[in-house]
């Protein structure tokens, strides 16, 4: 059943206001309890002959294969430009390996650190990707299987729940969106603007760039270089590549159909859904209300937190664990 908010985090004093909640947890706190991680990767082929990369948290030396596959598997999808290297990455995985569950990280294509081969890279609305993950995993597995997405990779997933309406729950007992836009239009434009156009919108521009510039070595006349070059935010790049790329008209066309907020209430399998009211990537009027949500849907929705910071602990650098915490426990109770 829906609930308002179960999750309440009050950050440190001192880490005030959104942004800093947002960028201090990504570069300083501490996301990883014990040794850090270590992860085995399997090179996927894709239907149309394409390949992704998905990195497994590598079992203890003392289980048998049939047991690992006997155990609960949390499966993480990434947020934009992120990666099994991401710190919010590495916190589930160490939850997921004191817990004794298995962990996968499928990358997004581009992602992985080498260049997919179609013309085409990844986008918020990509539930059909999501999908085939999905099912490739179910087949291998004998546990249960939950989901947590992460930014993008959470409104991917929330957009798959959707579309899949009463068969997701033959794939997944539950799944966890985290600081996703579910209104990519208004995430859109808020970072687009502002201290999050010459920070945030940068930095992701920073990569997404000179990724479209390879894919474009790969498939010459695939979009206009200059176009693409003059790109001034999400909204210009989204228009240039993101869009015609995977079947959109334009980026209101794209931000529209991809965004998983109208379609909440389509959704049944157990969902979290949670955003801080703070975030500012993500202005806080543009989440859903309770009244737009169906009754699968839990809305977790803290007045601090960034975008996936929520940092903890008295003094810097303080940590980034109660949040992946919490999601965890929340997913845990999920899982028969």
């Amino acid at each position: 059943m829906s609930s308002h908010s179960t999750f309440s985090h009050r950050a440190p004093w001192w880490l005030p206001g959104g942004h800093l909640q947002t960028i201090w947890p990504s570069l300083f706190s501490r996301a990883t309890t014990g040794e850090a991680p270590r992860f085995r990767r399997e090179r996927w082929t894709t239907p149309d002959d394409d390949f992704i990369d998905v990195d497994f948290l590598v079992d203890p030396p003392d289980i048998s294969a049939a047991d690992a596959a006997a155990r609960p598997l949390l499966i993480l999808f990434h947020g934009l430009e992120g990666s099994s290297r991401s710190g919010y990455a590495k916190a589930f995985a160490c939850l997921a390996r004191d817990q004794g569950w298995s962990y996968a990280v499928p990358h997004f294509r581009g992602c992985s650190g080498e260049l997919n081969l179609a013309p085409r890279a990844y986008h918020s609305g990509d539930y059909e990707e999501v999908e085939w993950i999905l099912h490739r995993m179910a087949e291998r597995r004998g546990g249960p299987v939950l989901a947590v997405g992460i930014s993008l990779g959470g409104n991917m997933l929330l957009r798959w729940a959707e579309e899949s309406g009463t068969q997701a729950a033959r794939k997944v007992h539950a799944v966890a969106a985290v600081c996703s836009p579910v209104d990519l239009a208004a995430g859109g434009h808020a970072i687009g603007r502002g201290f999050g156009l010459y920070t945030y919108t940068r930095m992701f521009l920073g990569t997404m760039k000179p990724k479209a510039l390879a894919k474009l070595r790969q498939h010459p006349g695939l979009f206009d270089e200059r176009k693409l070059l003059a790109a001034r935010n999400l909204y210009e790049f989204d228009n240039v590549f993101t869009a015609p790329l995977h079947g959109f008209r334009d980026t209101e066309d794209y931000w529209k159909r991809a965004s998983a907020k109208p379609r909440l209430s389509d959704i049944r399998v157990p969902a979290l859904v949670l955003n801080a009211l703070n975030d500012p990537f993500i202005p806080a009027e543009s989440l859903p209300k309770q009244s737009e949500v169906g009754e699968h849907v839990t809305l977790w929705q803290p007045r601090h937190g960034g975008h996936v910071g929520f940092a903890g602990g008295a003094l810097p650098p303080g940590n980034m664990l109660k949040m992946p915490t919490s999601v965890f426990g929340w997913l845990k109770s999920h899982n028969h």
